[in-house]
């Protein structure tokens, strides 16, 4: 019995030390499915023609970079351009490889992966548009009308030079204006200071200049050269007093000027002239002919809110002008 023994263990220890002699070096790879139905992995490459370059393009150096040197230029009989390489491979091998055709890619020499793969198709002008541009190119400012011989024409009077404004509606309930307007010049004298009012305002300003002003002035000075507005739409009270009534100037039919300048770089100015022997026959004179063009005149006489400026509105009375 012992005998068989050994004699089993024997076998046994023989067949082991055969058996590591041929045992492979790694584990057997395993068979996927349906990888014995797939097609060989290929790899078809066509072959450069003679336009291709003869090394690797150069990147483009970026914007502020420092120069690159120069490339070598290809040699006399070539053609500087290379055509685009196609390169024809199968799809990698797997579960659905059988089923995928094989894809065809197409490289561009110089190309990035921003380039589109088809050139984009231009789109059609509107109809119509020659000639809304036309049209665009010729319309005028609104407002601002010119006519060979007259000076600008705003709110129906040549002489007038602004623009028309959209509606103002004000944070005060009663503040606006229904047709407003920016005045900037009176029969081509500037206002120092774009005035926004309506268009009565605007019309007697220009009747007070026309038939007051101007000939008050005359020559003094070279003539008059501007009129300094301080003030025109304010949604305010009176004199910004607290609990007072509304302003005409929140309605824009009121103007404050502060001087008259002329033409040798002086002005006549309300606050130091009106007192004085030499301007103030001026001042005082333009004053009361604002009265019946405008419906309130206020100056130095009236009150301590005044006595820098003219104030000018088109309000109207039953009694008449108001002027002091």
């Amino acid at each position: 019995m012992k005998r068989r023994a050994a004699i089993l263990a024997g076998a046994l220890a023989l067949a082991a030390v055969t058996a590591a002699a041929d045992a492979p070096d790694r584990s057997p790879r395993p068979i996927m499915r349906g990888e014995a139905a797939a097609p060989a992995v290929t790899r078809v490459v066509v072959a450069a023609t003679a336009r291709a370059p003869s090394q690797s393009l150069r990147p483009v150096t970026r914007p502020g970079a420092a120069p690159a040197a120069p490339t070598a230029q290809p040699d006399a009989g070539t053609a500087p351009a290379a055509t685009p390489a196609i390169v024809t491979e199968s799809r990698r091998p797997g579960l659905f490889s059988a089923l995928l055709p094989p894809r065809r890619i197409t490289v561009v020499p110089g190309a990035t992966a921003l380039a589109v793969a088809e050139s984009l198709r231009p789109v059609l002008r509107p109809a119509g548009l020659e000639a809304r541009v036309r049209a665009a190119a010729t319309r005028q400012t609104p407002g601002r009308v010119s006519q060979p011989g007259r000076r600008g024409q705003l709110c129906g009077r040549a002489g007038l030079e602004g623009d028309r404004l959209e509606t103002i509606t004000g944070r005060i309930t009663g503040c606006g204006i229904a047709e407003p307007v920016r005045l900037r010049a009176v029969d081509g004298i500037p206002l120092t200071t774009p005035a926004t009012i309506n268009c009565d305002t605007a019309t007697a300003l220009q009747d007070w200049v026309q038939q007051s002003v101007v000939p008050t002035v005359g020559r003094r000075g070279g003539g008059v050269a501007n009129i300094r507005v301080i003030a025109s739409y304010s949604c305010r009270t009176r004199n910004s007093q607290p609990g007072a009534r509304l302003s005409e100037h929140a309605l824009g039919n009121a103007v404050d000027i502060a001087g008259i300048g002329l033409a040798n770089g002086s002005e006549l100015t309300v606050l130091g002239g009106w007192r004085d022997r030499s301007s103030g026959p001026l001042l005082q004179a333009m004053h009361q002919g604002a009265c019946g063009t405008f419906g309130t005149v206020l100056g130095p006489n009236s009150d301590r809110f005044h006595q820098d400026h003219f104030h000018l509105d088109v309000a109207s009375y039953r009694s008449g002008s108001y002027c002091r």
